[in-house]
């Protein structure tokens, strides 16, 4: 009987030790900065890990070019700065579970 117990209290402490790891990678995405780019560069936006946006930086020639293509350009850096955050995201989250896929819908932190 005590053998059960023993186990039930190794695995609160597993889930303690993964909401603990857990909790300390979402303050690392939180903090992360990430930079997404358009245009070969013409237009890049810097982002943190929370999605807000911290600087968008155009290029003077899209000036030049027609409206429609520098909210392009900006949609496709805002974009890429947010396809850089949910990889960087995935990958610490990957190293929380040490790779176990959760089940859908349920995220970490708890």
């Amino acid at each position: 009987m005590f053998g059960k117990l023993g186990d039930l209290g190794n695995l609160m402490k597993q889930a303690q030790n993964m909401q603990d790891r857990a909790k300390k990678a979402q303050e690392e995405i939180s903090a992360y900065v990430a930079q997404g780019e358009a245009g070969g560069g013409l237009v890049k936006v810097t982002m943190t890990g929370d999605h807000l946006v911290t600087k968008v930086e155009i290029a003077d020639s899209v000036f030049g070019d027609d409206k429609e293509m520098c909210e392009d350009l900006l949609v496709t850096a805002l974009n890429n700065a947010n396809e850089r955050i949910r990889e960087f995201a995935s990958d610490k989250m990957k190293k929380v579970t040490n790779g176990i896929p959760l089940p859908p819908g349920m995220n970490l932190p708890f």
